[in-house]
């Protein structure tokens, strides 16, 4: 059998994603602080990009007029900013980063008579605390960890650890919650009773889990104590820091930067762009008119020419997708803007992606992370995608409607009686709305409301007040 060479011709369609098209589907999957992160690198990268605003300087009407030099330009000394008293050098001072709790232990161990030795282990003891200042890993273990050789015994170790624990603030280095509070009664200034002050340390010592249950009988007869005395140590309790250390955690507040202003217009509810979040950028036209004329020199920056406008455009696509899958979805969520969010229609990412003629992981990409100002508040694009929820008038409501009437539900409710996941199944079933107990439970929890057992304890121990 001899084989044979042959040349055929086939025709078919494949999609390439070219670099463009992987630019324009990572920044549609940015959140405007990562848009504006990968803008910033950019133009540190690009010498051909630039923002809008950055030479815009002759439409400034406010300013005297300023000499300029031969070739147009305001001088550096005209745009930077005047000080205060004629001082070139003035700069505002900036505010000095607040202590962690690592430093502010330190800082105290600084000024005690503690040995070289000891210092070491309450310094590993501190590198051990976590946030709410707990130390969280036993002491046997710390003891491990250190070679054998070193001879440090377990009475050190608890030295150490006394000598932490007698540290501002009062609390810190406890094991559990439990062992906190009990630090903090001991160094506790207070006017109290001793029969208040042996309550409190009872209940921190043995019954914190009872007290939480709200059972007040229990307590009582367990302590051997009268209901004044019951009510003033949990007041004293009260009073303590169970996390003595989120003083000084200093969590940066994530500010969210919409990127949807939805508005009324024509008397419907219209999506509109935030202007704030539009990074303004172009091409240096003085450097794109030399590179198309293939001056000297230029024919290096080619590739950023491309790559400067490919940016743009990207934005540009991206800003575009994400106002037509906003406006598809406040299009299906009139009724929301109008009543709230017992008026969210089930809706999924497919309904849009079907009515814009895109894919769903397109869908999924413009709305996630992205936000907008609503007349409720500031709501990510995902939040009004939710399941349905079927009603025995054989409509259908959502599951985020459905979490809104328990919340409302449990509101209302009365405080020595509150309702159960069955109850609440029962009256959802009154408004048309038929669920199960457990479902119940699921969209409960998922709206962060505790159980019934806990709301009634909680009403029990306010009554106690």
């Amino acid at each position: 059998m001899q084989s044979r060479q042959s040349i055929q011709l086939r025709q078919h369609q494949q999609l390439a994603l070219t670099p463009q098209l992987q630019q324009a589907i990572r920044l549609l999957q940015y959140s405007a602080q990562d848009l504006e992160q990968e803008v910033a690198q950019a133009l540190l990268d690009n010498p051909l990009l630039e923002r809008d605003e950055e030479y815009d300087t002759e439409g400034d009407a406010a300013e005297p007029a300023a000499s300029h030099d031969d070739d147009g330009f305001r001088e550096v000394s005209d745009l930077a900013p005047r000080s205060r008293d004629g001082d070139d050098d003035y700069e505002r001072p900036e505010a000095a980063p607040a202590p962690t709790l690592r430093q502010h232990l330190m800082e105290q161990l600084r000024l005690t008579r503690a040995t070289s030795r000891d210092r070491v282990l309450i310094e590993l003891l501190v590198d051990e605390l976590d946030d709410n200042g707990y130390l969280t890993t036993p002491l046997d273990e710390l003891a491990a960890l250190l070679p054998e050789e070193l001879g440090v015994e377990r009475s050190e170790w608890q030295a150490a650890l006394r000598l932490l624990q007698s540290f501002d603030p009062p609390g810190v280095a406890a094991a559990s919650v439990s062992d906190c509070l009990q630090l903090q009664l001991q160094r506790l200034e207070c006017d109290a009773s001793p029969q208040v002050l042996a309550c409190a340390g009872e209940l921190a010592r043995e019954h914190l889990a009872l007290l939480a249950s709200g059972n007040l009988p229990a307590l009582r007869r367990e302590l051997g104590c009268s209901l004044d005395v019951l009510r003033d140590a949990r007041q004293l309790l009260l009073r303590l820091d169970p996390k003595p250390g989120r003083g000084w955690a200093h969590d940066v507040a994530d500010y969210v930067r919409p990127e949807v202003i939805v508005r009324k217009s024509g008397g419907r509810w219209k999506a509109f762009i935030n202007p704030a979040v539009m990074p303004g950028l172009r091409v240096n036209a003085d450097y794109e008119r030399l590179i198309r004329q293939r001056q000297a020199g230029a024919d290096g920056l080619q590739p950023q020419l491309q790559q400067a406008h490919g940016l743009i455009k990207s934005i540009h696509q991206r800003f575009d997708t994400i106002l037509r899958v906003a406006g598809a979805v406040i299009a299906h969520q009139q009724a929301f803007f109008e009543l709230g969010e017992q008026a969210l229609r089930p809706l999924v990412l497919r309904d849009i992606a079907q009515e814009l003629q895109m894919h769903e992981s397109t869908v999924s990409r413009a709305t996630r992370q992205k936000y907008a100002q609503t007349p409720w508040g500031v709501y990510e694009l995902k939040h009004f995608f939710t399941t349905a929820v079927s009603r025995d008038d054989g409509d259908a409501t959502s599951a985020a409607a459905v979490r809104s009437l328990i919340q409302d539900l449990v509101q209302d409710e009365p405080a020595a009686k509150p309702l159960s996941d069955n109850l609440i199944a029962s009256m959802l079933a009154e408004r048309g709305v038929v669920i199960a107990r457990r479902t119940v439970a699921k969209y409960r929890e998922a709206a962060g409301i505790p159980p019934a057992s806990l709301r009634r304890a909680k009403a029990r121990l306010d009554s106690v007040e």
